[in-house]
């Protein structure tokens, strides 16, 4: 593999520049969140691997749809019928290795508020790709659309609610499902709406 770092002990640039932004406390700065999905090989964050990931941003009370991330990563021994979802691979999508993955979705993310459906997985996932290239745990602040959900319709805080039927609440069109950038979208669709619904003013 052809980062250096890896073989050394100096710290990358790029973690040294993602770090840093959360040295700084700028009251003043528009919020951005970043609303993401990932298609992996399982479910289990200590063995699976991370296939694509999909990412968007948000300001205020509207997406932002040049603000757009999307990666499908080499595998180096991969069974498709690990996958439950199709399509999840094209071979028309070019590909790269985890480590390039993980530094453009951090240059990608920045210092943003992450925002995911049951969320905890997929950051387990990051943190642990992060782990194989001997780097810390990612930084960012983070929320989850499940929670959210949980409590507008005042539910228990451990009940998990598919991001299907939480469209089917809300009303939203499920188009876009079955890629990890399709799931992306509808999560921030329903992060928009929770977000209205509960008074969440950022």
């Amino acid at each position: 593999m052809a980062f250096d770092w890896l073989t050394g002990n100096n710290v990358p640039q790029f973690w040294k520049n993602y770090v840093s932004l959360f040295d700084k406390d700028d009251d003043n700065k528009i919020k951005r969140y970043v609303v993401f999905d990932m298609e992996t090989s399982g479910l289990d964050w200590k063995e699976d691997v991370i296939l694509s990931i999909g990412a968007i941003g948000v300001i205020k009370s509207a997406i932002e749809i040049g603000d757009f991330f999307e990666t499908t990563i080499k595998q180096e021994s991969f069974s498709p019928q690990s996958v439950a979802l199709q399509g999840v691979l094209k071979e028309n999508k070019e590909k790269v290795v985890e480590a390039e993955a993980m530094i453009q979705f951090l240059n990608f993310v920045k210092d943003a508020t992450l925002v995911g459906h049951n969320i905890n997985l997929d950051i387990e996932m990051i943190n642990q790709a992060l782990k194989r290239l001997d780097l810390g745990r990612i930084k960012n602040p983070f929320m989850d659309t499940n929670v959210l959900f949980q409590r507008w319709k005042g539910l228990p805080d451990d009940s998990k609610t598919s991001l299907e039927d939480v469209c089917d609440a809300l009303k939203i069109r499920k188009d876009e499902r079955h890629t990890a950038s399709g799931n992306a979208y509808l999560t921030a669709l329903v992060f928009l709406k929770l977000k209205n619904k509960l008074g969440l003013q950022e």
